[in-house]
């Protein structure tokens, strides 16, 4: 019998979980206090005055991460197809598959929709409105926050999971993304206990390194058996 490797044709996983990580952490770098004393993008433990404050001050930061967080929107979106249907190329038709797919499309869904209401914030005499602006900025906060890292946590659960089985991911790399995806998904209890809140950068941050080491690990070929014809004597 003899075989041939098959390529599962798509986009770099590895490249494009970079450009989303690249894209992502540009638009923060806008809104991060590197230094005491410059202005910070508000938490939501802060004073209505503060957060109304920060607004008025920076539209230019916020407009400039609003950006930078739509366009890595993109990416991750297609990062997210990509993944589910290498997953089925590797010969995979669990469960895993669509969990992770919904987990994908809904994170990016939700930074599509938290980068927008940034813009909304964002835009000339809207800040001025303090009422208004303080309901935008809860709304953002939610579907940046849980919003984003409880679906990641679906995501990376979907392939660590799938890939554990298919054994298609190093085993320490599956463990990992288990535990981010748990942390991802215990971040929901933010809303109920605000002093949570570090569980959503807990799945944030080391949830970049992950797509980027899985994206890059993740095979793209298979070695199947080939099919000869066989001429008629």
């Amino acid at each position: 019998m003899t075989t041939q490797t098959i390529r599962h044709k798509g986009p770099n996983l590895g490249l494009l979980a970079v450009i989303f990580a690249v894209l992502f952490c540009t638009g923060l770098s806008y809104v991060i206090a590197f230094r005491a004393g410059l202005p910070h993008y508000p938490g939501p433990w802060e004073s209505s005055a503060t957060i109304v404050q920060y607004f008025q001050g920076q539209p230019q930061n916020v407009l400039m991460c609003s950006f930078f967080h739509f366009c890595s929107a993109i990416p991750l979106g297609i990062f997210t197809a990509t993944a589910v249907s290498r997953l089925g190329f590797l010969g995979s038709r669990a469960a895993g598959n669509n969990i992770a797919l919904f987990g994908g499309f809904l994170t990016a869904f939700g930074v599509v929709i938290s980068s927008l209401i940034g813009w909304v914030m964002a835009y000339p005499h809207i800040a001025a409105d303090e009422n208004v602006i303080r309901t935008l900025y809860y709304v953002a906060f939610a579907i940046g926050g849980v919003g984003y890292s409880v679906p990641l946590g679906l995501l990376i659960a979907g392939i660590s999971v799938t890939s554990f089985f298919l054994k298609a991911l190093p085993k320490w790399l599956c463990i990992f993304g288990i535990l981010i995806a748990l942390i991802g998904e215990l971040s929901s209890l933010f809303m109920l206990v605000p002093k949570l809140i570090y569980l959503i950068p807990l799945t944030r941050f080391p949830g970049f390194i992950w797509l980027i080491l899985a994206g890059f690990k993740l095979p793209s070929t298979v070695v199947r058996p080939s099919v000869v014809a066989k001429s008629l004597v």
